[in-house]
């Protein structure tokens, strides 16, 4: 199935229905009295989080979504019948705003998290609401409310502990299939990762964490290079950036050092908040280098590259040093805060009173 990460969809709650203007009339039974009924409330559209989907594919085709609307009182005290519910699936972590004001309306970041993004119109009131001691026969009612009517946008970020950046075939799927279940495409031409890939990495028996492998970028992303930064939002909610160097390209005029300094430039073009993350550097394709000239060849790169946070070197094609650089990722994931909630609201269904409505004065 394609990656999608992005839609814009409508979504049309449903009006509700009017209130009836009726009169009791039976034989035998004289000034029978007011007795119209009020209308159902109209459907709502509600979105929630489900981990069996991962892409918004289905909202990229299916642009416009409606409730049912709520049907009209009738007499004899009958009440409309209410719309029905539509729900909207997503995967986790998407993120809803409104298109026209840019609200944040939902960050759907835990499985079965849901939230109402377009009310039911109420009903309207039946005329047996507005008896009084001097109204004995009203003929007043009135009509239901217009559900919501919304533009989204919806976002896909997903989510994981640990992103993966670097150049196209620095090795970072070849890195997150040696260190997961996951199985990445690896091949030894650039760009061979398309779409974001999660594996996870377990350490312990009850320790793990999630890491996410982006599609490579390279120097001019900002301005579109190769696939530019689309696919940076999945990076946002991570804790840690691990940033793979190749640390022996095949092309002989390859510099490690500018290449990495370019990714490290294009993040803090991309995000500031993002650039401000922890970030290790994990050298890698040490197998490739003579035993004799490892220590010399990394030496020169740090002196070159200069401050770096924590470095790890490794081979992620022979698994080597994969071992402690992980438990070194886990115990630092241990001391760190979960990322903050997001601000906006706070993503729970809202309760429609079903109760009688209160009388008119």
């Amino acid at each position: 199935m394609k990656f999608f990460d992005e839609a814009r969809i409508e979504v049309i709650a449903g009006d509700g229905g009017n209130g009836s203007a009726s009169f009791r009339r039976e034989k035998f039974v004289p000034r029978g009295g007011p007795d119209g009924g009020d209308g159902g409330r109209g459907g709502s559209v509600i979105a929630i989080a489900d981990r069996n989907i991962n892409t918004l594919v289905d909202y990229r085709y299916t642009r416009i979504f409606r409730a049912q609307r709520g049907e009209n009182g009738r007499g004899a005290d009958c009440y409309g019948k209410g719309g029905e519910d539509i729900t909207l699936r997503m995967p986790v972590g998407t993120v809803i705003k409104d298109l026209d004001s840019g609200e944040l309306i939902a960050d759907l970041d835990a499985d079965g998290k849901q939230v109402v993004v377009a009310k039911g119109g109420r009903g309207g009131l039946g005329n047996l609401h507005f008896k009084s001691s001097t109204n004995r026969a009203p003929r007043q009612f009135t009509h239901g409310e217009e559900g919501e009517r919304r533009n989204l946008h919806l976002e896909l970020k997903v989510l994981a502990d640990v992103g993966l950046l670097g150049m196209p075939n620095a090795g970072k799927s070849t890195f997150i299939r040696a260190v997961s279940a996951a199985r990445p495409k690896v091949a030894d031409y650039p760009f061979t990762t398309l779409q974001p890939n999660l594996g996870v990495v377990r350490t312990d028996e009850n320790r793990s964490f999630v890491v996410a492998d982006i599609p490579g970028l390279i120097e001019g992303a900002a301005e579109g290079a190769g696939l530019g930064h689309q696919f940076l939002r999945h990076l946002a909610r991570t804790r840690l950036l691990l940033h793979i160097v190749d640390l022996a390209p095949f092309d002989p005029e390859a510099d490690p050092v500018r290449e990495a300094h370019a990714i490290v430039d294009e993040l803090r073009k991309y995000d500031e908040d993002l650039f401000a993350k922890p970030r290790w550097l994990a050298l890698n394709k040490l197998d490739l280098i003579p035993a004799e000239t490892r220590e010399a060849r990394v030496a020169e790169f740090l002196a070159a590259y200069g401050p770096v946070e924590r470095h790890f070197e490794i081979s992620a094609l022979k698994g080597e040093g994969c071992k402690p650089l992980l438990f070194a990722i886990q115990d630092l994931l241990d001391t760190l805060a979960p990322p903050p909630e997001p601000e906006g609201p706070a993503g729970s269904v809202e309760s429609d009173d079903d109760g009688d409505h209160e009388a008119a004065p």
